[in-house]
């Protein structure tokens, strides 16, 4: 059994430990409310923008766009975004296990890493890191998205990258977040089955591009792409302190656990002492009488 001082030093440490999740609970409280804000005024703008974009796609008929088919390259660019920081509990190793995990070999893969907990750790696996946006994520800009998005569509249509992912993170309430990885390039066309749904002559009419469909997509996809990026970050922040919010939350309720219990310990401890205090008092004054 460990000594009364012993106890009371481990008691110490966790009370220490525990004020300071208690205090990053509530900074990430109120980061998660700027944070969340933010997200929901944004959505609706990204939500009209992938709607506009697949109608687009669905009306522009049998277009030979080099948006539209896949690189002849193997390789793959994946931007990852996690955070510079962790005691975020699985938001960092679930967004990394959508690329670890993705079924393309590493030698396939390079890297657009936002965040530095997910660049650390796929350097590490072995993943080729092009390039490093990690203080995006401190206060994100859409200038910031736009200049990822060209970096990206450089090597795209250089032919350096067949396709183009996104991994981020989707912030669906305080205590719910799911990590997803989409295809940003090539553009995935509708699918049949959806169009026959509505087989009205609106939906069947085929759109009219000014001047020409090759170079009207060579001017919305890239914004699109820019679009998603943004939308990507945002979610992710605000993802990153729910998750950072619950952890520090759970580890404050087991921290006042493992309190209480070294509380009984030593109260245990305390009262063993005076009991055998008491038996050799006890034993002494009948040794002498």
């Amino acid at each position: 059994m460990a000594s009364m001082r012993d106890i009371k030093r481990r008691k110490s440490s966790v009370s220490s430990t525990q004020q300071i999740t208690k205090a990053m609970k509530l900074v990430s409280t109120v980061k998660l409310q700027k944070a969340k804000g933010v997200a929901q005024d944004t959505k609706p703008y990204f939500d009209c923008m992938y709607e506009t974009i697949t109608e687009v796609i669905a009306k522009a008929g049998t277009i030979d766009h080099r948006f539209l088919r896949q690189g002849q390259s193997t390789k793959k660019a994946f931007i990852v975004i996690t955070g510079n920081r962790g005691l975020a509990g699985g938001y960092n190793s679930n967004a990394i296990k959508m690329v670890t995990e993705s079924g393309i070999e590493k030698e396939d893969i390079v890297i657009f890493a936002l965040g530095r907990k997910g660049r650390d750790t796929l350097a590490r696996r072995g993943y080729t890191i092009k390039n490093d946006y990690s203080d995006v994520i401190n206060e994100p800009l859409f200038s910031d998205a736009v200049r990822i998005g060209e970096d990206v569509l450089e090597g795209y249509c250089n032919g350096e990258y067949g396709e183009i992912f996104l991994v981020y993170t989707v912030f669906k309430n305080t205590v719910s977040q799911e990590a997803v990885c989409i295809r940003l390039l090539p553009v995935d066309k509708p699918d049949e089955d959806e169009n026959e749904k509505e087989n009205t002559i609106e939906s069947l009419t085929l759109m009219n591009f000014e001047p020409d469909p090759e170079e009207a997509l060579d001017m919305i996809v890239p914004k699109y792409i820019n679009s998603l990026i943004y939308g990507g970050i945002i979610e992710s922040i605000a993802s990153e302190n729910g998750a950072r919010m619950q952890a520090m939350d759970n580890a404050t309720n087991n921290a006042q656990t493992m309190i209480n219990d070294l509380s009984l310990k030593y109260n245990r401890a305390r009262q063993a002492a005076i009991t055998q205090e008491l038996t050799e008092i006890v034993a002494g004054a009948s040794a002498i009488s």
